[in-house]
């Protein structure tokens, strides 16, 4: 990542494409608009372009080899930690599928496999190869994964075949970067909750009230507000998932013990994200042994949970609850983690900016603008969890955002797409 003594610096990688040329002027063109550029090349690639035309235009090092810096044995680590965006333009079918599947075989593929960063691709192949199943797959997986794909432009390519596949304009290139550079800032110095994955209300010791939700949608939320600079606290329901990049993250299980976390740590936040699927009722007595089916049919006396997202919606975040301490003890806090002027306004009592989600199965806008307007929310994002492929434990769903003042959908799109989309609004709206 940048630091003081470098403007933010973008990772270019270049593949072994007849448009590898083009990659010069994208090059100027960051450079002009005040960015740090460096090149790293596959061997391929210098069969198009010279490593010294590149070094000339971006006055650094261009990277060819994992070892070739003696000042970083470890090059590939080195180059993904200084990249605040990687974009790879040209990228061929080759890499493209390599890095779907994770394939780490030249300094370019293993320095995407190790970068945090965002990633933006720039294809550029043949008609046939760019419309080949095995590219349109890989091209999918990386969508998935948040990815932002550059179209190529239809027209006339190299081969003289016409047809997809051309590289995108060299201008289209640059403002995306930048786009993504100023979107990976965006949120530095922000304070944000997030709350995700299932409940469980267990009746005995083996047996629990619960739901299908894998925790998919919070963790991507969490993981895209990190990578854009936000100091994030997730408490997470019971979910098979690994600890998303940058997060502090408590793992809960039941709604009692998920209000009771997202109390102690509402201080000092610009916004909260109540993606969780918590469950509405718990048994009132929990059995100490497991229920035996040799004693008949159990009754199950069922009571409400806490509602989370009420609870908290109209607090400001520079109170806590019996948990926490006041506003007073909370400005102490926020100043204490380097909370910017920002979030320290949040820490004397100004209300963050409340998101919560709705999963329906009917009539899924007039049931979010009744939560809307019951929870005390700034926004709700809808979604039918009865759509097939869509909403509980799929990488994919379509969203409704609901507001006061008017209802979005979002189509579908994979749910690291969607997660910045609304990340997207919540800066709109602290800013």
């Amino acid at each position: 990542m940048s630091t003081s003594e470098h403007p933010p610096t973008v990772l270019l990688g270049i593949t072994g494409c007849i448009a590898a040329y083009k990659a010069c002027e994208l090059v100027r063109l960051l450079k002009k608009a005040g960015q740090r550029v460096k090149v790293v090349m596959t061997p391929a690639a210098c069969e198009f372009v010279t490593p010294t035309t590149l070094r000339t235009l971006s006055e650094e090092p261009v990277a060819l080899d994992p070892v070739d810096d003696p000042a970083a044995p470890i090059h590939h680590i080195s180059l993904a930690q200084e990249a605040d965006v990687l974009v790879i333009a040209p990228a061929t079918a080759n890499t493209l599928n390599k890095l779907a599947a994770g394939v780490a075989d030249n300094l370019l593929t293993t320095t995407a496999l190790a970068c945090a960063a965002p990633l933006i691709v720039a294809p550029a192949m043949n008609t046939h190869m760019w419309r080949d199943e095995a590219t349109q797959t890989a091209l999918a997986v990386l969508r998935q994964r948040g990815a932002v794909l550059i179209e190529p432009e239809t027209g006339e390519l190299a081969c003289g075949d016409v047809g997809e596949g051309r590289l995108a304009a060299v201008e289209q290139i640059a403002e995306a970067v930048l786009a993504e550079l100023r979107r990976s800032r965006d949120l530095v110095g922000r304070r944000i909750l997030v709350t995700a994955g299932p409940t469980r209300e267990y009746i005995d010791p083996v047996r629990f009230i619960s739901n299908p939700s894998s925790g998919i949608t919070g963790f991507a939320v969490a993981e895209e507000a990190a990578r854009r600079g936000a100091e994030v606290i997730l408490v997470s329901g019971p979910v098979t998932l690994p600890d998303p990049f940058g997060c502090t993250v408590i793992r809960v299980e039941s709604a009692e013990q998920m209000l009771a976390a997202a109390e102690l740590h509402f201080h000092g936040l610009d916004a909260a994200v109540f993606t969780a699927a918590v469950a509405d009722f718990r048994p009132a007595e929990r059995a100490t042994q497991k229920l035996k089916k040799t004693a008949g049919t159990p009754v199950l006396e069922l009571v409400r949970n806490p509602d989370i997202l009420t609870t908290l919606a109209g607090r400001p975040a520079g109170t806590s609850g019996a948990n926490g301490a006041g506003a007073a003890d909370a400005a102490d806090a926020a100043g204490a983690s380097g909370a910017t002027s920002a979030t320290s306004a949040s820490a004397v009592g100004q209300r963050p900016y409340i998101v919560g989600f709705a999963a329906e199965t009917e009539d899924v806008e007039l049931h979010a603008r009744e939560k809307l307007a019951a929870k005390g929310a700034h926004l709700i994002v809808a979604n039918d969890v009865s759509a097939p492929g869509l909403g509980f434990a799929s990488n994919q769903n379509s969203w409704l955002f609901v507001s006061a003042e008017a209802s979005e959908p979002t189509g579908v799109q994979p749910k690291r797409t969607l997660a910045n989309l609304l990340l997207d609004r919540i800066v709109q709206s602290l800013c």
